[in-house]
């Protein structure tokens, strides 16, 4: 009888364990047919054999904890027009493969007084390379920002990419116009075997010593495989003024006072003049090939001795030719006609649309026409402004011990730009001085980069 019960209860516990399997196996195939779904790289969640939330393992997505963030290297703002700014930034992405079709940023601009304005935007971050980040025309008002900073937020996505800086390359660059409406042409080629949309391609142009000077951008729609296109960079105002690499032309014109005093240390020869003219031609005889020299005296009325020229021999020529005229003992020294003459012949229609406009103004004594000594010094002020605001960079050399330098560093365009030469034989150095000042030895480096999201492994 015992037998025959465990025997019955075995029997009901199968037919339980049966029944409770077949339901479990419903419920499994319900569940399975409208709930379950198979891990994929975009559900949220750590699965799948993912190294972490939808990224690494099987996913395409690079995990954010094994790369490399961006690097901000340097940022900056760059006048466009009154009360409009482009903000540029360069970043660096030192990931090899790793690259953000969406980089999101803020840029702050300030002045002495705070902050002036922020702007945020979204930019492609290609893989290993330095790539600049654009913010065109920001407005500004009436305030001149001082400091730029951006902040890059940390990239959401990253995923791989083949192709980097070495997709294009740039082989023709030629910048024109620079003292005027400069434009940059250049001739971009797609290296690679397919077509690339909506490229985003950025110009800098820095100076020898490797400073930015000038920022523009522009797009290529379409852009077809082993092609190439043209692009034109521009902006509305000059460059020439801080581009001082010797690649680029100096129209520079020699302003040099002939009042009596400039005789008085001795009368054959004729000092200090004969010592200033000698360093003078010698200072124009140094220019390049391509740049343009002309010589303007002044005393109680100031002259064009020579108009701009490529012929530094003859221009030296002219320099050497200067004298006192004897009326002039008992003249006066008209320093604001000769700074106002010396501006209208750097815009004259001999300027050179490629060079910078530099002045180089010396003189011994007061400023004493027109009018009294303040209304003289008040003119030659507001004349040396009225050419600075044209794009002139001005130097100033005084001469002798009761020469009013407070005078001459105010008419310089920087106070840096004014010198003294206590006696005649500091001249030549100073004019060897000024001559390394405006040309730099070196190239401009011109940094056209293009970007795309070309060679992005999509994400999958």
């Amino acid at each position: 009888m015992r037998t025959t019960m465990i025997w019955a209860t075995w029997r009901r516990a199968q037919y339980f364990a049966g029944f409770a399997i077949f339901f479990l196996a419903i419920a499994a195939w319900v569940y399975v047919a409208n709930f379950y779904q198979e891990p994929t790289c975009f559900d949220g969640r750590h699965n799948g054999g993912e190294a972490d939330v939808d990224c690494g393992g099987s996913c395409v997505r690079i995990c954010a904890f094994s790369v490399n963030q961006p690097e901000v290297k340097w940022s900056r703002s760059f006048r466009v027009s009154d009360g409009f700014y482009n903000a540029v930034a360069y970043v660096e992405n030192t990931n090899r493969e790793a690259a953000s079709a969406e980089v999101r940023y803020k840029f702050s601009l300030f002045d002495a007084a705070g902050l002036i304005t922020e702007v945020e935007g979204s930019t492609i971050l290609p893989p290993d390379g330095l790539y600049p980040i654009f913010e065109g025309r920001v407005p500004t008002g009436t305030r001149v920002p001082t400091r730029t900073f951006i902040e890059i937020a940390p990239v959401e996505v990253w995923q791989p990419s083949v192709m980097g800086r070495e997709q294009f390359s740039v082989t023709e660059r030629s910048l024109v116009d620079s003292d005027s409406r400069p434009r940059l042409d250049a001739v971009l080629r797609n290296n690679g075997l397919e077509e690339v949309r909506e490229v985003e391609v950025v110009a800098t142009i820095f100076d020898a010593a490797g400073t930015a000077l000038a920022t523009s951008r522009t797009y290529v729609d379409n852009f077809g495989p082993r092609s190439d296109t043209k692009l034109v960079f521009t902006w509305p105002e000059p460059i020439a003024k801080t581009l001082t690499s010797c690649e680029v032309p100096t129209d520079v014109v020699v302003a040099i006072d002939t009042s009596g005093s400039m005789n008085n240390d001795q009368p054959e020869p004729p000092e200090p003049i004969t010592s200033v003219k000698d360093a003078a031609a010698r200072f124009v005889n140094r220019l390049g090939e391509n740049d343009q020299a002309g010589v303007v005296t002044f005393a109680t009325t100031a002259s064009l001795a020579r108009s701009l020229s490529k012929d530094r021999s003859a221009t030296a020529g002219s320099v050497a030719a200067i004298s006192i005229d004897p009326k002039e003992e008992t003249g006066y020294t008209n320093t604001s006609e000769g700074i106002s003459l010396a501006a209208a012949e750097l815009s004259s229609a001999r300027h050179n649309d490629d060079a910078r406009k530099v002045m180089v103004l010396l003189t011994d004594g007061l400023a004493t026409a027109p009018g009294t000594e303040s209304e003289a010094e008040t003119a030659a002020l507001s004349a040396a402004s009225v050419a600075k605001d044209a794009g002139m960079n001005i130097y100033t050399i005084g001469l002798g011990t009761s020469v009013k330098m407070d005078f001459l560093r105010q008419i310089a365009s920087d106070p840096q730009n004014s010198f003294q030469a206590v006696g005649a034989a500091d001249v030549d150095r100073i004019y060897r001085d000024i001559t390394s000042s405006i040309c730099e030895q070196g190239a401009a480096v011109i940094d056209i980069v293009p970007k795309s999201t070309s060679g992005f492994v999509p994400l999958r």
